[in-house]
């Protein structure tokens, strides 16, 4: 089952097949050669059970905060400054390539949008100031996918609600880490710019004051992540309610610099309806395949063949970062995390490890999975966002942000308390 399971799923994306499609077709494949019972009667109740969350009321509004932070320009103006502020290090400009998506991160809870709203706006600075394309534009696909480890993240909302684990926990539990790798991507880039300074272009220094005023266009997106994740953690609101708070402060905060209009307003929502519309049909289709998985046994045969590896437990959570891994090159990150979270996780619980830890460092492997190819979606963004080149240099640029990222997957493991701190301390 597990062979035609993966060996489906590859083939039918090989047709650019869309995903949650590709999903419900596998489920009616488990269900039509390994049931003995007709499961896609149950199709009905799955789709609905499935979508009748308050819980997933979040995404929608999540989504729109960063399509209204995009596409009034706020992006534009905290990119700016914080050129200003970062630009003296050695890598220059591509430091404000990382912090920027950092901030956006704290704000969009999508990778995808946080690459794309960061390229958009560097890729013409990068020309004419003469940065090196390879770093540049890795920098930006590797910073783009904090947008699912910094709170609030979309993808932390689905595990949640997948695991029925706590939010507000894993919004927690994915502070430290996030905000980790993105000191580390930094370190990284003035390491490498340090021993190759040709690649990092030109440092530039500002007057204290042009800092200083500057930092009027970051307050606003830092009141706005204060006010979604402290309503959060306080018990002030829900996720879903802090979301829509957040909207309504987007929308403050661009209607103070100027960018509301109709066409902001219609594009935001039209975009966000489509987005919203992607992920709902991929979390619906992998409800209905694990349903059928599940009923199949395909649990039970992971289980025993975990089991029969005779492996401690430290060695078969290693054994599922490198599924992880691999299965990442080739499965888009949402449907990976849909797919397998129902069965590995009880799993991983069942051998003793914190469900809110494993979350951490399942987001770690995801973000990955967004910067390795052939379907690294981050880089085939950037790649969208430039006008010459190839998607190699991004994939190269993009290396050693994923060494990086491998170094926080084992110290996670080998330092459990790295993402269990604040949710001990504050939970």
């Amino acid at each position: 089952m597990i062979t035609f399971v993966s060996a489906g799923l590859l083939g039918l994306l090989a047709l650019s097949i869309p995903v949650g499609i590709v999903l419900f077709l596998l489920g009616f494949g488990v269900d039509t050669f390994f049931s003995n019972f007709p499961l896609s009667r149950a199709l009905g109740n799955m789709v609905w059970t499935a979508s009748n969350s308050a819980t997933l009321i979040a995404i929608p509004f999540f989504v729109l905060l960063g399509e209204i932070l995009v596409r009034s320009g706020v992006a534009t103006r905290t990119y700016a400054a914080l050129d200003r502020w970062v630009s003296w290090l050695p890598g220059g400009l591509v430091h404000a390539n990382v912090a920027t998506a950092t901030m956006f991160s704290a704000t969009s809870g999508s990778s995808v949008a946080t690459a794309a709203t960061v390229a958009t706006v560097a890729m013409p600075q990068a020309e004419k100031l003469g940065y090196d394309p390879k770093l540049f534009s890795g920098a930006i696909a590797a910073g783009g996918t904090l947008g699912i480890m910094i709170p609030p993240s979309i993808n932390l909302i689905v595990y949640g609600f997948l695991t029925q684990s706590s939010i507000p926990q894993l919004f927690l539990a994915g502070l430290l880490p996030g905000l980790g790798l993105a000191v580390a991507f930094m370190a990284v880039t003035a390491l490498i710019c340090l021993v190759r300074p040709e690649l990092g272009g030109t440092r530039r220094t500002f007057p204290l004051a042009a800092m200083l005023r500057a930092l009027i266009d970051l307050v606003p997106i830092l009141i706005l992540f204060a006010l979604i994740v402290g309503s959060i953690y306080r018990g002030w609101a829900t996720p879903t309610e802090a979301a829509a708070v957040g909207v309504a402060g987007a929308l403050l905060i661009a209607l103070a610099f100027g960018g509301v209009s109709w066409t902001m307003l219609r594009e935001s929502l039209l975009g966000t309806m489509k987005i919203t519309a992607m992920i709902m049909l991929i979390v619906i289709g992998a409800s209905f395949l694990n349903f059928t998985l599940a009923s199949a046994g395909l649990g039970r045969e992971l289980t025993a063949f975990l089991e029969g590896l005779g492996l401690t437990p430290l060695w078969t959570i290693l054994v599922i970062v490198v599924l992880y891994i691999v299965l990442g090159f080739f499965i888009e990150t949402l449907s990976l995390m849909v797919v397998t979270i129902p069965i590995i996780v009880p799993i991983v619980v069942a051998l003793g490890y914190d469900p809110i830890w494993f979350g951490i460092l399942m987001i770690v492997l995801i973000e990955m999975a967004l910067i390795t190819p052939p379907v690294g979606l981050n880089l085939y963004v950037v790649q969208g966002a430039r006008k010459s080149g190839s998607l190699n240099e991004v994939m190269l640029g993009a290396l050693p942000y994923v060494l990086v990222m491998l170094l926080m997957a084992l110290a996670l493991i080998a330092f459990p308390q790295i993402a269990l701190f604040l949710p001990q301390a504050l939970g």
